[in-house]
């Protein structure tokens, strides 16, 4: 898939391209300038313009504090009332920190130096009454815990009634990982220059950073095609471009072929959000391939889709070995099939899902129980010739690939990158955030959804969504990255008029169509993060 979403970099990653930049000529002066302008702009909307109001910037030596700088000297222009503090002695500024604390100062500004721990009640009493605090202590090239006079600052911002800008990332934040090693601020909102970072999308890295505001500072493409980075953030934007529009002569035929194997007893939920989520994606036919006895119970839950009986265990009431033959006949027309959701994992069943992911020709889409029949025999993914989409929650992927739950937790990405390559397989790792990682080392990071969305049956719609959209012709790896920010920006479009808590898997099925509308008509305005061009 070509660059229509967002680079997503580690801090490392950004700072080689913005060296880049600098080797092409564009100066660290014009960078840091872009960076407090564009910052200076949020922090404005914040607080409802500038004129006769009092904010509070706290510097560091490095450059975060240069752009803190930059918003102090623009805020003051503007009318407002400024308390700069820096955490440092004046003669350890440098560089462009130094240029911009000097142009500042000449413009008008006041910078108190902070250098002892009592100094920090000048800072609590300044915060009492602003109307905005910025955080410009620590940036992306932190390597440990914050430390002194700064952990002591950090924990004052912390205790601050007022709304908190971070500049970049809040201070004490690891831009990698989303961790803090230490105390760590919590920020109202974040600007973050040029490219967002993969911390900002990792909890609790995400929580503490607020809204995220990621601003253009003039990088050359050049430059930034120049770092190949592997990790992108699916964005609206790129969402748009994905869609596909149906011909104003289309039949069902035509928008896809969908067959779901799913279900067994007390699991017919499963079945029913899967169908549902890929008739309201835009499937012209969804065939629901079910334990026999559990057909009367499908007919009843489900009005647009087919259901197909099949042969079952009978006392589990789930499907059987022997189900094998009438499977491979109604899956010959299909354009995707989905397997899993509910099928419960009884011997025959779990067999049965082990010939049938090497019978089935057309692309798989691959969820829950039918992830879990494979557990210890993996090499089942290998031997197929038609693409696969796996859809784990991290129990299932740690199960079907022997990796701890520790190591998942600690590195989502590369796991899933490393099972992805090695099975030859695209995995959708759901979480938060949830995980899209190709062959060859690509992998997307979506920002869409909310915690709401932690409720039974919520991966069965996903399945049902993808399944769809590679039934209408995307290939699936682009249907991968547009089902897992439909299922998340449905989810996010229920969460606003209800909250989250009690919403439930209907809910996101019924607020499909109007996610894709949202994306279509360019009114999707992501919950987390928002792009902002140059000044």
């Amino acid at each position: 898939m070509p660059h229509v979403h967002a680079r997503l970099v580690t801090g490392a990653q950004m700072a080689r391209i913005d060296r880049g930049a600098m080797e092409r000529g564009v100066s660290g002066i014009r960078l840091m300038e872009n960076a407090g302008r564009g910052a200076a702009g949020v922090l404005d909307d914040l607080v409802g313009g500038f004129q006769g109001k009092r904010i509070v910037v706290l510097c560091g030596k490095g450059n975060n504090g240069g752009d803190g700088f930059v918003i102090a000297d623009l805020a003051v222009s503007a009318g407002a009332s400024v308390s700069a503090f820096l955490l440092a002695t004046e003669d350890q500024v440098t560089g462009d920190a130094r240029h911009h604390l000097d142009r500042a100062r000449k413009n008008g500004l006041e910078v108190e130096e902070i250098i002892e721990s009592k100094d920090l009640e000048r800072i609590q009493f300044a915060l009492s009454d602003a109307a905005a605090a910025v955080d410009a202590l620590l940036g992306t090239g932190i390597r440990g815990g914050p430390r002194g006079i700064v952990a002591g600052a950090i924990d004052t911002l912390r205790e601050a009634a007022c709304p908190i800008l971070a500049v970049d990332v809040p201070s004490g934040l690891d831009a990698d990982t989303g961790r803090p090693d230490g105390p760590c601020a919590a920020a109202t909102c974040t600007v973050t220059f040029g490219l967002p970072k993969i911390g900002q999308f990792r909890f609790p890295g995400r929580s503490l950073c607020g809204t995220l505001h990621c601003v253009d500072i003039g990088l050359p493409g050049a430059a930034v095609n120049a770092e190949k980075v592997d990790v992108q953030l699916i964005a609206a934007h790129g969402c748009a471009a994905l869609l596909t529009q149906r011909p104003p002569d289309a039949h069902k035929g035509d928008c896809g072929r969908v067959v779901i194997l799913a279900g067994s007893m007390g699991f017919t939920g499963a079945a029913v959000l899967s169908a549902q989520g890929a008739l309201r994606s835009g499937a012209g036919l969804v065939r629901v391939g079910i334990p026999e006895s559990l057909n009367d119970i499908l007919e009843v839950k489900l009005t647009e889709a087919m259901t197909h009986p099949l042969p079952e265990v009978r006392k589990p009431r789930c499907l059987a070995l022997r189900a094998r033959g009438d499977i491979r006949r109604l899956v010959a027309e299909a354009d995707c099939v989905a397997m899993g959701p509910g099928l419960g994992t009884h011997r025959e069943t779990v067999e049965l899902v082990r010939r049938i992911v090497q019978d089935i020709q057309a692309p798989l889409v691959l969820d829950a129980d039918g992830i879990n029949a494979l557990s210890g025999a993996p090499e089942c993914l290998k031997m197929r010739s038609a693409p696969t989409v796996v859809t784990p929650h991290p129990g299932e992927f740690a199960r079907i690939t022997g990796l701890g739950a520790e190591a998942i937790r600690s590195d989502p990405i590369g796991s899933a990158q490393t099972i992805a390559g090695q099975a030859g397989v695209i995995v959708v790792l759901k979480g938060a955030p949830t995980i899209v990682a190709v062959p060859g080392g690509l992998t997307y990071v979506n920002p869409s959804g909310n915690a709401g969305m932690a409720s039974g049956g919520s991966g069965d719609v996903l399945t049902g969504i993808i399944a769809a959209l590679i039934g209408q012709g995307l290939d699936p790896e682009t249907a991968a990255c547009l089902g897992v920010y439909l299922h998340g920006l449905a989810g996010d479009l229920c969460a606003e008029p209800m909250g989250e808590a009690g919403l439930i898997a209907g809910d996101i099925v019924a607020a499909l169509p109007n996610a894709r509308r949202v994306i279509e008509t360019g009114a999707d305005k992501n919950r987390y993060i928002q792009f902002r061009a140059l000044n």
